[in-house]
């Protein structure tokens, strides 16, 4: 029998990593994050890669891990924000995984994210706008590949978890 993956979706900020690992270890599956798995293979953290190659090269290098994974079966990846603009990527995640959409409101990714200096498209003057602007154009592609949409600003990650794992339950039975 296959064993599907999880992939998780949304913006900076709304929990992907932190929820990816609860998930991972409550389905017994091994955790990959997109991001990591590019900085431990160019051994360059994802500023350096941004401000070296600019987002288009960082773009190439998501779209090789995200294939390359997506092909693997059982495992919970949590992606970067923007992985979804790529419609290759939005395909390698729908063809064999779950994929479950946290949502997040701009001031909760504002609040998760202000002292964070490994966000690139952050370290600006109005962090807040590029938020924003980010999620308007992101939210639909999240939306169209979504399985699942759940909204973790107020709710701790276990909780999320939680319903996650009751949605899952409830999928297999169908």
């Amino acid at each position: 029998m296959q064993t599907r993956n999880y992939i998780l979706v949304g913006p900076m900020g709304a929990g992907k990593s932190t929820i990816g690992r609860l998930l991972a270890k409550e389905l017994g599956l091994p955790f990959k994050d997109s991001d990591k798995e590019i900085e431990e293979r160019t051994g360059a953290s994802i500023p350096l890669i941004f401000d070296v190659e600019g987002e288009t090269g960082f773009r190439d290098r998501e779209q090789a891990v995200i294939e390359e994974l997506s092909q693997q079966q059982g495992l919970v990846l949590a992606t970067g924000g923007g992985a979804i603009l790529r419609a290759e990527n939005r395909q390698a995640m729908r063809n064999n995984a779950e994929v479950i959409y946290l949502h997040a409101s701009v001031e909760h990714q504002l609040a998760r994210t202000a002292r964070d200096r490994n966000r690139p498209l952050l370290q600006t003057d109005h962090p807040a706008q590029v938020l924003a602007n980010l999620l308007a154009i992101r939210d639909p592609l999240y939306r169209e590949v979504a399985t699942l949409i759940i909204e973790t600003d107020t709710r701790p990650p276990r909780m999320v978890v939680q319903e996650i794992m009751q949605f899952l339950g409830c999928s297999k039975h169908k």
